[in-house]
């Protein structure tokens, strides 16, 4: 494949101006038969790679897109439909007989179904690891990176755009994690060859975004899951793990919380927390050839020094740190062995790396038969589940980009002493992962996390200042939010590697799904075993062949020969590795030096290397945030505006008739949604009852008390009388015609709602302090504005100006000062107006060119 690269950059305006001279120069006159000279073949939004079977290279194109999400300005797109171009010339074209077979298994792969991209965002890495390397100083990365910038050509280098004088802007790119990228193979062609801002790098997975209002103020909660592209198939097909460590069905799963007000990474709230699963790490499968609901568990190698779970476990400690916490689901004890298999070796594993490990950096093992519990109809799943999930949270800790706020650090919560992960002078940092496992990893490991994202993001809260205390109940607009966004995201993996959405969901374990759930689960059950029976083997194929697994050369057996693709995944069965893995140091050179922190994310030379300074011009499109969200040169509708369309708390899960208190951190009726009281009038009349309730789960205890009672619990089959259900079911009042009643238990005393009874007036000595505060405050403000007004001329130009208003430098309120509006636009604005009230002025000829140029490109 040989390549010519222009390094000319285009603005927007020079590349419509380009196409239009391309367009009129090449048009056919009237009266010419045939056509002649260029034509625009496809319009294209980025190149997800080339790809080679037996003849000539493709070209997969990026033709529509949608966008899913907006993290700190950066769009995330889904792929919604692609194009594959043959590139050679079909004058020299070579037929080959088995080539159409071949591209019709790789386009079995629906790149239009889960795939997704951004232009200036690394979706292979966690928002802990990018906004740490943006903290990186640019003189830390100055030796390594010199060479690397005078190698390769700068594709400024011709424009002649100094940076010097403030009319550039540095940044800092790394190289993707390639474990989560599902095109490096297809890009690998022109990796070296091409700019790295033509290499569009593309996850697997799930993005999805809601936006939750508290009174107002817009939060945004975005769920991304993305799917080891390492091992990767369907549910029979890729069980355990390979000789490398790569498990099958591995998904990292990351929540951030963010506050929409202020997009700017440096000056906004940025957190996340981050949880993986993955099927268990040993050489284990299951045959599918008995045509079996549930085919029997083999273990197909002796693994005595558990060489594949130290392969697996070094590479969590590199990504996430310690500690490593297991949460094993699988069942305890059965009739017939069967899972139970999984969980005996699984715990000689374990146990054998923790014997090497230092104890404060042991891997922690929690075994639960979620099964068990399932059943019985004395224990709830759900309080359990809280109960770990609180356990692991504190254990490891979630990432915010802030110090504590200045009301935590006056009114602590006794939960938030005890939190762990690392603090340090910007925030915290998350140390350590939670990793969830059943059999399949679907129905089970995501209520699992489900769970635990829950607990996460009461925390979450809580630390950008949003809640009081860190607990959510359930029933509330913010947790019915986020459940939704937790069952797509489960349906979606289920999917991709069952055949089918989930059997199970978070009501279920509730207890309060409807009756006709029992039926839509039959259904699910039998589209997951037809799809593993006749589908999956071709899916398998196909996901070989996209991700250069399998590479189809002349001489040798093709795709569809090979008895199995054991081989393709397993390389030690193909060639013996010369390097020989110690069995007692199991862990990479360097990664005990710096846990508890992730290696990936610590500053040291070898990380470094893997960073590239990358230089803008400041006026250049990619970085222009503004433009990129509302996208001025574009005729658009607040109907397609992606803010204004997505899933909102107020809209979609708060009920109509909350005129009491519409936070979304208030308890609802379980059948009172925004969804439901639209159709149903009698709803509409009610009113919300405003009552405390219990904490969804007891008190967690310490960590000896969940391991030992996780582990009496599996040796019998017998139910624990007396564990009755903690978590409160919400209160029905009956409708008897007395508003009295309602009204009583709505309004309540301040000594209810504050702890004490609040005097009629404040003492004079406090009203003193007050007014001294709010002086004090006052002048603090004029002092900012003054400083700014003098520092102006020294400030670079096009820069928005965050003045904080509060005296205390932790708090995030700010004043943003209004742009300034030219003539022009104070016309266009006025006209706008005019024309709303009738009066419509006529059109000029500019207008009528521009209307007909968009006409033109839109619809022609």
């Amino acid at each position: 494949l040989f390549l010519l690269f222009f390094k000319h950059v285009y603005t927007q305006q020079e590349v419509r101006e380009l196409l239009g001279r391309l367009d009129l120069g090449n048009r056919t006159k009237i009266g010419q038969k045939g056509s002649s000279g260029l034509s625009r073949a496809v319009s294209a939004f980025g190149v997800v790679g080339f790809v080679r079977f037996l003849e000539g290279y493709y070209i997969v194109l990026i033709t529509k897109r949608r966008k899913m999400a907006d993290i700190g300005g950066h769009a995330i797109y889904k792929i919604e439909d692609t194009n594959m171009i043959y590139i050679p010339n079909d004058s020299v074209r070579v037929t080959h007989p088995d080539e159409a077979r071949y591209l019709r298994i790789f386009q079995n792969v629906d790149l239009s179904s889960n795939f997704y991209f951004s232009y200036s965002y690394d979706l292979s890495h966690s928002l802990q690891y990018n906004l740490t390397v943006l903290r990186m100083p640019l003189e830390i990365l100055k030796p390594e990176t010199t060479q690397a910038r005078q190698e390769s050509f700068d594709i400024f280098e011709d424009e002649g755009l100094s940076t010097q004088g403030g009319s550039g802007v540095f940044g800092i790119c790394s190289k993707p994690y390639e474990k989560y990228v599902w095109n490096a193979k297809l890009l690998e062609v022109v990796k070296n060859t091409v700019h790295r801002d033509w290499l569009l790098y593309i996850i697997h997975g799930f993005c999805g975004q809601s936006k939750l209002l508290i009174y107002g103020r817009p939060i945004y909660v975005t769920l991304i899951a993305r799917r080891s592209s390492k091992f990767a198939g369907t549910r029979f097909l890729k069980r355990g793990a390979n000789c490398e460590g790569d498990v099958a069905n591995e998904v990292e799963t990351e929540q951030i919380l963010y506050d929409a007000s202020v997009m700017s990474f440096s000056a906004g709230s940025y957190s996340s927390y981050v949880q993986v699963r993955g099927s268990v790490p040993l050489y284990w499968s299951q045959d599918i050839s008995t045509m079996m609901p549930k085919p029997p568990i083999t273990l197909d190698q002796a693994d005595p020094f558990a060489h594949v779970a130290a392969l697996h476990f070094d590479q969590m400690l590199q990504r996430f740190g310690s500690p490593i916490i297991i949460l094993n689901l699988v069942k305890e004890r059965e009739k017939r062995k069967h899972e139970r298999i999984l969980s005996e070796e699984l715990v000689a594993a374990v146990t054998y790396l923790n014997q090497f490990l230092p104890p404060e950096h042991a891997i922690i093992y929690i075994p639960w038969d979620m099964a068990k519990y399932t059943k019985s109809k004395l224990c709830n799943v759900l309080d359990r589940l809280n109960v770990i999930a609180e356990s692991v949270v504190k254990k490891t800790g979630f990432f915010v980009n802030r110090p504590d706020s200045y009301c935590s650090i006056l009114r602590p919560d006794e939960k938030w002493n005890e939190l762990g992960g690392c603090v340090v002078s910007t925030g915290r940092l998350q140390t350590g992962v939670l990793r969830t496992n059943c059999v399949d990893c679907l129905d089970r490991t995501n209520t699992a996390q489900f769970m635990v994202g829950k607990c996460a993001l009461a925390y979450q809260l809580y630390s950008l200042g949003l809640i009081d205390k860190p607990n959510l109940q359930f029933d509330t607009d913010a947790v019915r939010l986020f459940e939704e966004l937790y069952e797509d995201h489960g349906d979606t993996l289920s999917l991709q590697y069952g055949g089918s959405q989930l059997v199970h969901r978070v009501k279920t374990y509730r207890k309060i799904a409807p009756w006709t759930q029992h039926s839509k689960d039959i259904m699910q059950t039998l589209s997951r075993y037809y799809s593993n029976a006749f589908s999956d083997a071709d899916r398998q194929d196909s996901i070989n062949l996209f991700l250069g697994v399998f590479k189809p050369t002349e001489g040798k057996p093709h795709l569809w020969e090979l008895p199995t693709d054991f081989y393709l995944h397993h390389k030690n069965t193909l060639s013996l590795s010369q390097i020989r893995r110690s069995y007692t140091f199991w862990w990479t050179t360097g990664v005990l030096k710096y846990l508890p922190l992730p290696f990936d994310e610590v500053t040291c030379a070898e990380n470094r290397r893997k960073l590239i300074v990358k230089r803008f011009h400041k006026g250049e499109e990619e970085i222009d945030i503004h433009n990129e969200f509302f996208r001025p040169y574009e005729l658009s509708s607040f109907d397609e505006t992606f803010c204004l369309a997505m899933t909102n708390s107020t809209r979609d899960f708060m009920p109509k008739n909350v005129g009491i208190d519409p936070s979304p951190f208030t308890v609802r009726k379980p059948d009172e949604t925004g969804k439901s009281v639209l159709g149903n009038k009698s709803n509409r009349e009610e009113t919300v009852l405003q009552r405390k309730t219990a904490a969804s789960a007891p008190p967690p205890p310490s960590e000896e008390a969940v391991s030992s009672s996780s582990e009496d619990d599996s040796g019998t089959d017998k139910e624990e009388e007396g564990a009755v259900s903690q978590r409160s079911t919400p209160v029905k009042v009956t409708d008897t015609g007395d508003n009295t009643k309602i009204t009583e238990n709505v309004v309540q005393s301040t000594k209810d709602v504050y702890g004490v009874n609040l005097s009629d007036l404040p003492s004079e000595d406090d009203l003193t302090i007050y007014t001294r505060f709010v002086q004090l405050g006052q002048s603090q403000h004029k002092q900012d504005k003054n400083s700014q007004q003098f520092c102006s001329k020294h400030q670079l130009d096009r820069v928005i100006n965050l003045v904080p208003i509060s005296s205390f430098s932790q708090d995030n309120i700010y004043e943003v000062q209004p742009p300034r509006v030219d003539r022009k636009s104070i016309e266009i604005f006025h006209a706008h107006m005019q024309a709303g009230r009738g009066n419509m002025q006529p059109l000029g000829k500019d207008d009528f060119l521009m209307y007909r140029e968009y006409i033109r490109n839109r619809y022609m």
